[in-house]
C-alpha cells in the first residue's frame, strides 16, 4: 500500500487482486487508524489495529473481532475513482458541481504510440499556484536556467504574446522561437489542467528533435505540491529504444538539475509574494491563469454554498 496526500486529504492506494489500483481516504472507520499501516488481503485492505477490512469502494467487508457485526456491508470510507496511464495514477476528486467523474482526457503525447515518455515527479514546498505560474512564464528560462544543458541560449530581452485556444491559451516569445523555453500551452478546458512545453535539443542529444514536456501540479495542501513532468520525444522503433537508453544513461540528471533550480526558487518565495508584485508585459500568461483559477474558485464556492442549503432527505 502507498500512503499519499492531495488536496489536504490523506489517501491510501493499493493494487487489488485483479491488478486495479484502488484509492480510499486513509482512515479506518472503526477508530480512525491509518489503513496504509495495514495490509492488502485480496481486493480489500485490513486495518492492523483491530483487523477490520474495507474493499475498494469503501464498504466494510469484515469485522473479524465480532461475528455478525452490524457494520459489515456499510459504506463507511470515501472512495475515489482511479485511472492509471503512462506510469501515472490519476484520481478524481468530486465537487458539488461535478460529483460524478468526468471523462479523463489526457494529452495525446501520453496516449498514442508516436511518443516515448518518462515520468519524473517530486514534492515542492510551495503553493501549487507557484508551480503553475512558473510554467506560464516563458521568460524565466533564459535567466533562471542560463547554465543548463538546453536553456542557456537566446535573447535576454523580448516581448511575449498570448493566444486563446479551444483548450486554454498559449504564451510565446515574439522575437525568438526554438532556442529556449520560448513557448508554452496551458490547457485548462480539457477536464484536467496541464502544460505543454517544447525544449529544443541539439543533434547530440539523440533522435526525435525537440523534447516535449507535459507538466501537471497537484496540490498536497496550501504550502506544498507534487509536480509531475512527462519527458516525451516523438520516436519509434530503434530510435525509440536509443532515446530511452540515452535518457536514462546520460540526460535525466540534467533535467533534474533544471527542476531543482525551479524548486529552490519557488520554495524561497514567501506565501504573500503576490501582495508585493509589480507585474509587467511578460506576465500576461500568469495573469490569465490567475483569472481562470479565480473564476473556478468562485463557481466552486457557489456550488458548495448551494449544496449546503439543499434539504436533506
Amino acid at each position: 500500500m502507498v500512503a499519499a496526500k492531495a488536496l489536504g486529504l490523506d489517501l491510501v492506494l493499493w493494487r487489488g487482486a485483479d491488478g486495479t489500483v484502488n484509492c480510499l481516504e486513509d482512515r479506518c472507520p472503526h477508530r480512525g487508524a491509518p489503513l496504509s499501516r495495514g495490509e492488502v488481503q485480496g481486493g480489500t485492505v485490513a486495518c492492523v489495529y483491530h483487523g477490520l477490512t474495507v474493499d475498494g469502494s469503501g464498504v466494510i467487508q469484515k469485522v473479524p473481532a465480532l461475528r455478525g457485526c452490524v457494520h459489515e456491508g456499510k459504506k463507511a470510507v470515501r472512495a475515489f475513482t482511479v485511472r492509471e496511464h503512462a506510469d501515472g495514477v490519476f484520481v478524481y476528486f468530486p465537487s458539488a458541481a461535478n460529483p460524478d467523474p468526468i471523462p479523463l482526457t489526457l494529452p495525446f503525447e501520453l496516449t498514442g504510440e508516436d511518443y516515448a515518455s518518462f515520468l519524473t515527479t517530486g514534492v515542492w514546498a510551495c503553493n501549487y499556484r507557484y508551480a503553475l505560474e512558473n510554467l506560464a512564464d516563458p521568460m524565466h528560462g533564459i535567466y533562471l536556467h542560463a547554465s543548463s544543458f538546453t536553456l542557456s541560449g537566446g535573447l535576454k530581452e523580448d516581448t511575449v504574446e498570448m493566444t486563446t485556444t479551444a483548450e486554454g491559451f498559449t504564451v510565446a516569445r515574439v522575437a525568438q522561437q526554438g532556442d529556449n523555453f520560448d513557448w508554452v500551452e496551458i490547457v485548462t478546458e480539457a477536464g484536467i489542467d496541464y502544460a505543454r512545453v517544447n525544449i529544443p535539443y541539439p543533434p547530440g542529444a539523440g533522435p526525435g528533435g525537440i523534447m516535449r514536456v507535459i507538466s501537471f501540479a497537484t496540490p498536497i495542501d496550501e504550502t506544498s505540491t507534487r509536480i509531475f513532468f512527462w519527458r516525451c520525444r516523438q520516436v519509434q522503433g530503434l530510435a525509440r529504444e536509443a532515446w530511452r537508453f540515452l535518457f536514462r544513461a546520460a540526460l535525466e540528471p540534467r533535467h533534474w538539475e533544471v527542476l531543482e533550480q525551479d524548486r529552490v526558487m519557488l520554495e524561497a518565495m514567501p506565501d504573500d509574494a503576490r501582495d508585493h508584485e509589480l507585474l509587467y508585459q511578460h506576465d500576461i500568461g500568469v495573469t490569465r491563469l490567475r483569472q481562470i483559477l479565480a473564476k473556478r474558485a468562485k463557481l466552486q464556492i457557489e456550488g458548495e454554498d448551494q449544496a449546503a442549503t439543499q434539504p436533506v432527505n
